[in-house]
């Protein structure tokens, strides 16, 4: 025992002190580095070093509500108010992706990889490898041109090589983003950017936490039970309060395989449309802008003609060629006739030499000859090769969707699958005829401007009677396309139809009768129309193993913990609280096994100083639940918990399970229920070897589980645990560092205050 003399020997090294600008919301550790980010009350994003150097700050413009890295940490995911989950780069916080999984605001995120090795056996084969690379170079980017917009496409502009670079490492190991809204959804996503699953239910998500092995999901919620999403035979109803949802998740699992190789060519299919879709963005942009300075240039003609004939049309003595000109003439018309070798009439003279010229000209055909270039460019470049891409990987699927002992019960649908299959190759017939009149268009238009500059120089020399240069080919584009633009239409969503002749449409009609292909309509389609088309078909087929995978998460179990009083603001609240998985197979544990995977639920949680539980100011914390169910079934043992009262004089801000079965406790000393008295104190307990008392399950769920233990509470004892006093008041969040093994604090006063969990006490002479 120490006397008063004998030092006091601290458990937890103090690393730093440090001042932050503003108070922090949210603070998570990188689970593979010594990163810490954090969030502060004006939704800023920082990224500090364990030394506490910063690394970047970002700031996404809409509140931040919740945040959590990528298995691997090189990505961070934050969930937004308006639903949206941006990914961002460790290495300078650039945006990544942006997804819109929900309408409302991300209150959790949970980020999760598969825990096990993945074996290599005849009935979980999941040597999969993408044969993309081996016949394409690598995919095309999004064109950074004028006309694409930041965020548009829910890329940064420049970020493209990374966010391929991170998605390409993430298939090294299969892993699943979960995220839960306010309203109580929760969706999945594979490697975090492929739409996999959504589920619903009535309760106000609070926290979700995926199992390692990827079987279960268990979520904390709040709100008024009721029991209908739930495989039951009773389902009870008016039970307001705080639950704990058991969610089978095991189709990750089982079918990891399957839904790795799905997900891996639907996501790079989804990059890939981002890519045509800006693709045709910028080149409509490009191709509006130059007709526009066309039209600019050369409508001047038009008015020039008409006030010339309202000039001649007020005097009766004109001759009959000028009076023509006023009445009824037009640019086309000018133009023809002086192709023919006819003289030049005024108007056109005047609007050739002073208005145009030749450096008019030049300008002029340099933006239309540079656009039609630019077009060409990307559809080469960006568009074409996606195109490609993006049929080969249909293809893989379309294989895969054959295989229907596999990827029938995943969703993957064939008839669908064939479907986009067949319009992504319609489109790169699309891209072809595209070309060729882009071509054919860009090439008259120069020939165009090449007579017209011949014409200005001869008319500015003397005589300037002579002769003009006639060029056949300009006989076609001054009668159909000087006043039309056939390139634009197949830029654009119109209803109109391309017009076709009806010898070629027949033709492509009696090719159908050979197979390949059933749409003979699509000669009709604008080159937007078919990509909007294409687009759709991808839509309903990865529908399907969305809608799939959704059915297959069922809710299992339910643990009602703790009553609270009905009112709109107990819906909203928030209490300290966190889930994880340990994989133990301690024999310490005797009411409860662990089984062949040996991973343990650990659920911690505050019981709010206002619950109708009668249980105040206490620690709930349970183990098991994930198996209780079975465990229920077969009459033995199941869920174990245990409620531990807060010493005496302090109140709980914060807590976060640690490791080894330990949980770190964040404690504000207070003289009564509202007043702080600036100090308070972090405390690790030693959570495997408390005395969890074994909790019956009743097949009835209108029963709060954790009144059974009020004549069982454990006090705590300052004396008995690793304590550590903070000469400050100190708020939420806790960010502890289990990989890392370190913990940062965050006081009222805006200060950090980082910790050393691990390490030999022996060693340690920080007696502050």
């Amino acid at each position: 025992m120490e006397t008063d003399e004998t030092p006091r020997v601290l458990p937890f090294q103090l690393q730093f002190d440090k001042p932050v600008a503003s108070q922090i919301k949210f603070a998570e550790w990188n689970p593979e580095k010594d990163l810490l980010a954090m969030v502060t009350e004006d939704s800023k994003i920082l990224l500090h070093r364990f030394n506490w150097q910063r690394l970047w700050t970002i700031f996404p413009g809409r509140c931040i509500t919740s945040l959590c890295w990528r298995p691997d940490g090189k990505a961070i995911a934050v969930g937004l108010e308006d639903g949206t989950i941006s990914l961002h780069d460790v290495e300078n916080g650039k945006l990544l992706r942006s997804l819109k999984s929900h309408n409302v605001a991300v209150v959790s995120l949970n980020w999760e990889e598969d825990g096990q090795a993945i074996k290599d056996d005849s009935v979980n084969s999941s040597s999969y490898e993408d044969r993309t690379s081996c016949f394409f170079p690598p995919a095309p980017r999004v064109p950074r041109m004028p006309g694409l917009a930041p965020g548009d496409t829910g890329f940064m502009d420049d970020s493209e090589d990374s966010f391929r670079e991170l998605s390409n490492s993430s298939y090294q190991r299969f892993n699943i983003l979960c995220s839960g809204d306010k309203d109580g959804s929760i969706c999945f996503s594979i490697f975090g950017i492929f739409h996999i699953g959504k589920i619903g239910s009535y309760f106000s998500i609070l926290k979700v936490a995926l199992s390692k092995d990827l079987r279960h999901l268990i979520v904390m919620c709040s709100g008024e039970l009721n029991h209908d999403g739930v495989e039951s035979a009773e389902r009870q109803l008016g039970m307001h309060g705080f639950h704990c949802l058991l969610l089978d998740s095991s189709i990750f699992w089982k079918r990891k395989s399957e839904l790795r190789q799905i997900a891996q060519q639907a996501s790079n299919i989804e990059d890939l449309i981002e890519v045509i879709r800006t693709s045709l963005s910028v080149m409509s942009k490009q191709w509006k802008d130059a007709m526009l300075t066309f039209h600019e240039k050369f409508d001047s003609l038009s008015r020039l003609i008409m006030d010339h004939g309202n000039i001649f049309s007020a005097y009766p003595f004109v001759d009959f060629y000028h009076m023509h000109i006023g009445l009824d003439s037009s640019p086309q018309e000018e133009f023809l006739s002086l192709l023919g070798g006819a003289r030049t009439s005024p108007p056109v003279h005047q609007f050739l030499v002073n208005s145009l010229g030749e450096l008019g000209v030049k300008r002029v055909s340099m933006v239309i000859c540079g656009a039609g270039k630019e077009l060409q460019h990307v559809v080469l470049d960006h568009l074409q090769p996606a195109a490609e891409i993006i049929c080969f990987r249909m293809g893989e699927l379309r294989g895969l969707s054959r295989w229907r002992t596999r990827f029938q019960g995943i969703g993957l649908d064939e008839t669908l699958i064939n479907n986009a299959t067949e319009k992504s190759g319609i489109l790169l017939s699309q891209l072809e005829r595209f070309m060729r009149v882009l071509s054919s268009v860009v090439q008259q238009f120069s020939n165009f401007f090449n007579w017209l500059l011949k014409c200005i120089k001869l008319l500015m020399q003397e005589p300037s009677d002579q002769l003009l240069p006639y060029i056949s080919e300009l006989v076609i584009f001054l009668k159909f396309l000087y006043d039309q633009d056939p390139v634009r239409p197949f830029l654009e969503l119109s209803e109109a139809d391309i017009e076709t002749e009806m010898e070629t449409v027949q033709r492509v009609r009696e090719l159908v009768h050979f197979g390949g292909f059933s749409d003979c309509e699509y000669l009709r389609r604008t080159l937007a129309e078919e990509f909007k088309q294409m687009e759709i078909s991808f839509k309903e087929a990865f529908l399907m193993p969305f809608t799939t995978i959704s059915r297959k998460m069922l809710c299992k179990d339910v643990l009602p913990l703790f009553a609270l009083p009905y009112s709109p603001a107990s819906v909203s609240f928030t209490v300290p609280m966190s889930v994880t998985y340990y994989k133990d197979a301690s024999a310490a544990i005797s009411s409860y096994q662990t089984p062949e995977h040996g991973f343990i639920d650990y659920i911690s949680f505050q019981i709010p100083g206002d619950s109708s539980s009668n249980i105040a100011n206490c620690i709930g914390i349970s183990r098991g639940f994930m198996h209780s169910l079975s465990n229920r079934i077969e009459e033995s043992a199941s869920l174990e918990a245990i409620l531990l009262s807060v010493p005496d004089g302090y109140h709980c801000v914060d807590l976060s399970l640690y490791k080894d079965g330990q949980i770190v406790l964040l404690l504000n000393e207070t003289t009564d229920a509202s007043e702080s008295s600036g100090e308070s104190c972090m405390m690790i307990v030693q959570a495997n070897e408390l005395p969890f008392l074994s909790i019956p399950r009743s097949s009835c769920v209108n029963t709060w589980n954790l009144d059974q233990l009020k004549d069982s509470v454990m006090h705590l004892q300052p004396e008995n645990e690793k304590v550590r006093n903070i000469p400050h008041s100190v708020v939420a969040p806790l960010a502890v560092s289990a990989s890392r093994g370190v913990a940062c604090v965050f006081a009222a006063r805006k200060r950090a205050l980082v910790y050393i969990m691990d390490e030999d006490e022996d060693d340690v002479s920080d007696t502050e």
